[in-house]
């Protein structure tokens, strides 16, 4: 009869004799009161307390009781002198008892719906809670029990911010803002556990209004993602540790070039200070070639200097940080770095860059990284035709007749070229036409231009070759006069 089956059977008893006792007051006040009213109504409020404490058989066995009562103490007190007012007195009673168990039967079937509902949140495995407009939690599921440690008793009550100490993407006026805009919001929050763990949520928001339209509460969904986040960061370092391998992969391909271009001043340096000191040695000094030798030496030290800057850069592995970057600059600087590999496989270059290109954001050693695998991939190719067909055409320009103005960076060489079935796997990872490759260069450079929010694309040359083009979005700080023009 009890609602909870939970409960010791000492509590179900002394609630019995509660609502008995209670019955029994009321009746004995109103058998042998001398005050004409209708006493009996207070067996309403006898069977509230019941409904609140006993189950749907339960309080009609109460109410019924209560009705029994009501005429047992009429029949006692009027015996056969029924007057009109006692007998309206008495069915004013029984019909407020009536309307009070009808009342208190639709309040606990509200209720057990609720319950019913609750458990089936429960049954969530994502953190559930609902919070008023102040942030005081109303109702915390079993899940927000499992995930954050507090159970519904600890965590009722409580303000939502300061129990989760949570990290909002972007400040919560905004959140707040759209969510009364839209009645919903969605993002990523870092909550803090119970025993201190940082857990990282898809949290989804839900605005219930009032039937007057006004905001009443918040529904709180929040699903873990921690596991999920730390797999992306792991897959993200892991492609950066590839990255950086196959950067140094391609130096060392380069060994035998780059050494030369610092062997080269080098040995100016040395030429130039011998000659200076035979200018020195002579019975009059020629200050002037002096000079003239020391200036020599200077600029050649600066040539050398310059090489191993730009080597440097690319060995470094330090976090990417996107600047604004000119296009033009960017590709004569791996230009001057691949000079002499180009050279060694007979290749003629013809770069093209015009003035004022507009600058792209991103991050510079990755850029390059691209661009260097690039046109290393198209000399490669191009050594199965004749020496004086060997082309490289690489250009930087703008293209605005696409939706966004973006800067396109064009390799394009005079190779054999490759078939459609080939042009569509060639960014797939180890797929490779080489037969010493490993087929990773292409999709590690699909990665960066990727994340710089760009594209990276292979076409068919004419008459015959590869164009690999280079997409980078522009910004609209970025842009050049003319395209602002034109956007404008």
């Amino acid at each position: 009869m009890s609602r909870s089956s939970a409960e010791r059977p000492s509590q179900c008893w002394m609630r019995l004799l509660m609502i008995g006792g209670l019955c029994t007051v009321i009746f004995l006040i109103d058998t042998l009161s001398p005050m004409d009213m209708a006493i009996a109504v207070l067996y309403g409020a006898v069977v509230l307390f019941a409904s609140a404490e006993l189950d749907r058989r339960g309080l009609l066995l109460v109410s019924g009781g209560c009705v029994l009562l009501t005429v047992l103490s009429f029949i006692i007190t009027h015996g056969e002198a029924y007057t009109l007012a006692a007998t309206m007195r008495a069915v004013v009673a029984i019909a407020a008892i009536a309307i009070t168990t009808l009342l208190a039967r639709r309040n606990q079937d509200a209720t057990a719906s609720l319950r019913d509902q609750a458990a089936l949140l429960d049954l969530s495995h994502d953190a559930i809670f609902v919070r008023d407009l102040g942030g005081v939690i109303t109702y915390w599921s079993r899940g927000a029990h499992h995930l954050y440690g507090w159970s519904a008793s600890e965590a009722v009550g409580l303000q939502t911010e300061a129990l989760l100490r949570t990290r909002f993407p972007c400040p919560l006026d905004h959140i707040m803002a759209e969510l009364e805009s839209t009645g919903q919001w969605d993002g990523e929050l870092v909550h803090t556990t119970r025993d201190g763990r940082k857990v990282v949520c898809l949290s989804r928001w839900s605005l219930q209004r009032e039937a007057q339209g006004r905001p009443a509460r918040i529904m709180e969904t929040n699903h873990d993602i921690t596991a999920r986040k730390q797999a992306e960061d792991d897959l993200h370092q892991a492609r950066s540790d590839i990255a950086y391998v196959t950067r140094l992969s391609t130096l060392g391909e380069l060994a035998t070039s780059i050494a030369h271009e610092v062997n080269q001043p080098l040995a100016a340096i040395v030429t130039n200070g011998e000659a200076g000191l035979r200018w020195l040695q002579r019975d009059v000094p020629d200050l002037g070639e002096v000079q003239l030798s020391m200036s020599r030496m200077i600029s050649n030290a600066q040539r050398a200097s310059n090489v191993v800057g730009r080597l440097r850069a690319l060995v470094r592995r330090d976090a990417p940080d996107h600047l604004p970057l000119d296009g033009g600059e960017l590709v004569e600087d791996c230009l001057l770095l691949l000079e002499r590999e180009l050279a060694n496989n007979r290749v003629k270059v013809c770069p093209s860059f015009p003035p004022d290109l507009p600058r792209v954001r991103g991050d510079r050693v990755q850029l390059q990284q691209v661009v260097i695998n690039l046109v290393l991939n198209a000399a490669q190719a191009m050594q199965a035709v004749p020496e004086e067909e060997r082309v490289l055409r690489i250009s930087v320009h703008c293209d605005g007749a696409t939706p966004a103005p973006c800067l396109l960076i064009e390799v394009e060489d005079s190779g054999p070229g490759a078939p459609p079935q080939v042009l569509n796997a060639l960014f797939t990872p180890f797929f490779t036409t080489k037969k010493d490759g490993i087929g990773i260069g292409l999709s590690i450079s699909r990665s960066i231009v990727e994340a710089h929010e760009g594209r990276i694309l292979a076409t068919p040359a004419e008459p015959r070759g590869l164009r690999m083009t280079v997409q980078l979005p522009i910004t609209g700080d970025m842009a050049a006069p003319g395209l602002q023009e034109k956007a404008s």
